[in-house]
């Protein structure tokens, strides 16, 4: 195994682990193991972008990502004045990524339970595993926190000068350790109301926000530097107390900008208490959080409801009881299934906003009106995005080795099951999307969009068999994740892309017809019948034809 840098810093304080009661040689020993097992994961960024081409790695290569963030938070060091101002939206920008990225990609080690299952099994006391697991998530912590503000600690350095650049690195280390523990205080707090399943899906979600939270800075950073005044004052006010970015750039103001009113010396001061206070609190409910981490193994309760649910739609929507089964499995599948949560959900949630960042796009750089003749309420047709991602994704599956049920059952032919899939798609993700942002729309255009409406939604299942047909199809659930290759959907997802867009231009052109909208809605509904069951026909494959199952 490899002998990391930070190991050999570990051996210079090994005095400090030993007079803490810390077995140091046992603690390098596990650290070493963590370390190595972490250059074999992938980062989530990198996670939902990537197959099997290139996904071993360590978290750290993603690095570069936050380098180059970094060099757009020199302009908050530059000036020379407006320290409150400037260094509270520079921590909040700092805090956001941290935050996100630490439970995006270190959650599975603050929650890991292999350490208590292996571990204390051996002669390892609590005390060095604990310390193990802090040290394990601070090194990287900290060696993220420093690729992001390295570029802006060095101009800080040699523009504001050493007392700001010292500031500045001590506030960088508190906002870690606030950050760290805030973040395993609040794992614990709902660990203690929740079960474990519901930790899970509150993680998957910040994953989501992460991904999401990118795509929308994007658009809204260079218009917030437009329209915001960087050289307005600073007024303290009650509320800042509970903003912690507020609390960090405090000291710049007293420290460097010589301000010591009242509210900046007690802001100031609240930047080095509260972190130190939340670190001992922390340190004194470990064993509590390590008890209540048990909670993880015990599996949640499994919507009776949801089930309930999917039972009752299939009896609706489906032909047959096999094509019925194969719906309730997909929704199931959907539902619990993690990997293919976090593989797609991220793109609910850009289906969702996409709309309408074009939609106040158009808005920003036009006359602003959208309730005339404006045709803006096409851009609804972006939600189908989502569609592209989870036909595809819906032939894989961390679970894939159960595929092999589907030789051992009767199958006379594959239509069923591929209908009942696509059905359970659009019901379980795309009908909830579509239906929220209908509402959206009917807010912003008003009731004269509403056959546009039925005509996306008559659009969105035609959708749905054109990407089935074009892309590479096999059974659902049944090939592994590392499988999948980029290559294989890009060159079927542009094309897929264009086709959307056509479908948006041929209604583009119908609206413009008189009562065009109404005979558009007849012919959809009559393609919709006749590409189903093309897509679908009757004379499947006979038993034992089954298509080959994913390695």
């Amino acid at each position: 195994m490899n002998d990391f840098w930070v190991l050999k810093l570990l051996d210079r304080l090994q005095g400090g682990f030993r007079r803490a009661g810390v077995d140091y040689k046992m603690l390098r020993s596990i650290l070493q193991v963590k370390l190595t097992m972490d250059g074999r994961r992938t980062p989530t960024v990198l996670r939902t972008q990537k197959g099997s081409q290139g996904t071993e790695g360590s978290p750290l290569r993603v690095q570069w990502i936050y380098l180059l963030l970094g060099l757009m938070l020199i302009l908050f060091v530059v000036p020379g004045s407006n320290y409150m101002l400037m260094m509270s939206v520079l921590f909040a920008v700092i805090m956001f990524m941290i935050t996100t990225t630490l439970i995006s990609d270190f959650s599975s080690v603050m929650l890991d339970l292999r350490d208590k299952n292996i571990l204390f099994s051996k002669p390892v006391d609590r005390r060095t595993l604990n310390m193990a697991k802090s040290l394990h998530i601070l090194i990287y912590l900290v060696t993220l926190t420093l690729t992001l503000t390295a570029p802006s600690l060095v101009v800080a350095l040699f523009k504001q000068g050493v007392l700001f650049f010292l500031v500045y690195a001590a506030m960088i280390l508190l906002m870690d350790c606030f950050i760290l523990v805030i973040t395993a205080l609040l794992y614990l707090l709902i660990l203690r109301v929740f079960d474990g399943e519901k930790l899970k899906d509150i993680i998957n979600y910040i994953q989501i926000i992460l991904s999401v939270g990118i795509a929308v800075g994007y658009q809204l950073v260079p218009r917030l530097f437009d329209m915001t005044d960087l050289t307005a004052s600073f007024q303290p006010a009650w509320w800042q107390y509970f903003i912690a970015p507020v609390w960090f750039a405090a000291p710049f103001e007293v420290l460097v900008g010589g301000n010591h009113g009242v509210d900046f010396t007690v802001l100031a001061a609240m930047s080095v208490i509260v972190p130190l206070v939340v670190l001992l609190g922390y340190i004194k409910l470990m064993p509590l959080f390590e008890q209540s981490l048990q909670k993880l193994a015990e599996q949640g309760a499994a919507g009776k409801e949801n089930g309930r649910y999917s039972g009752l739609l299939s009896g609706w929507l489906c032909r047959d009881k096999a094509e019925a089964m194969f719906f309730r499995f997909t929704w199931s599948m959907m539902r619990n299934e993690r990997d293919f949560k976090l593989k797609v959900y991220p793109t609910v949630g850009l289906s969702l906003i996409l709309p309408f960042i074009f939609i106040f796009n158009q808005a920003w750089t036009s006359d602003h009106s959208l309730n005339t003749e404006s045709k803006a309420y096409l851009f609804i047709y972006l939600c189908a995005l989502l569609l592209l991602t989870a036909v595809q994704m819906l032939r894989y599956s961390s679970s894939y080795k159960g595929a092999w049920i589907y030789t051992a059952i009767p199958l006379p032919e594959t239509a069923p099951v591929y209908r009942g899939m696509l059905k359970a798609v659009l019901l379980r993700l795309m009908l909830p999307l579509f239906v929220l942002e209908s509402a959206v729309f009917l807010w912003l255009f008003g009731p004269r969009i509403l056959p546009d409406l039925a005509g996306v939604m008559l659009v969105l299942p035609l959708f749905a068999v054109i990407c089935f047909r074009m892309l590479p199809r096999a059974l659902p659930f049944s090939e592994k994740y590392e499988a999948a290759k980029q290559k294989d959907f890009t060159g079927s997802g542009f094309v897929l892309l264009f086709i959307l867009m056509g479908l948006a231009g041929l209604h583009y052109v119908v609206s413009l017809l008189p009562l065009g909208i109404y005979i558009y809605l007849v012919i959809l509904a009559a393609v919709n019948v006749w590409a189903w069951r093309a897509a679908f026909p009757h004379e499947g494959s006979r038993p034992g034809q089954i298509p080959t199952l994913g390695a």
